[in-house]
């Protein structure tokens, strides 16, 4: 078996994140499952409503019990939350960990725009799950989010 090609999948991810309506309290992110090197579903933030994130709209399109889940592999431009402002939306990093997906791919972490310490990257990882990070790919997951504060 191959090796995924993250960069492919990550591209793919951005790509969605720049579908996303431009807000200025909101990031725009972009998420893409893969399993057995297949496209299963994605998600781009405010794709069906205000508040939903990227990696919350492509799991919803998928039935909790989807067997592919245990395999698969989100990709995601910017690390899942791991809170949310909305209390009454599940943060990503939860979601993703309840869905049983063992692998997470980002481009950049969460700067401290919105939420002064994201935890989700730990979270992940100390609850398993295997987290990769590519910064070679971090500029250009951020390029439709320059008009916020990226500090």
């Amino acid at each position: 078996m191959t090796a995924p090609d993250h960069h492919h999948w990550m591209t793919r991810a951005i790509e969605l994140a720049e579908q996303c309506p431009v807000v200025e309290g909101a990031f725009s992110v972009g998420a893409v499952i893969v399993a057995d090197d297949q496209e299963i579903a994605t998600g781009y933030s405010r794709e069906t409503d205000p508040k939903v994130h990227a990696e919350e709209s492509a799991l919803d399109k998928l039935d909790p019990a989807d067997p592919r889940l245990k395999a698969a592999t989100i990709y995601s431009t910017l690390e899942p939350c791991s809170e949310r402002a909305t209390k009454t939306r599940m943060p990503c990093t939860d979601r993703i960990l309840a869905a049983g997906i063992s692998r997470v791919v980002i481009a950049w972490r969460e700067p401290s725009t919105f939420v002064e310490d994201c935890i989700g990257v730990e979270k992940l990882k100390e609850n398993g799950v295997e987290v990769i990070e590519l910064p070679e790919l971090a500029d250009a997951a951020m390029a439709m989010n320059r008009h916020l504060d990226l500090s």
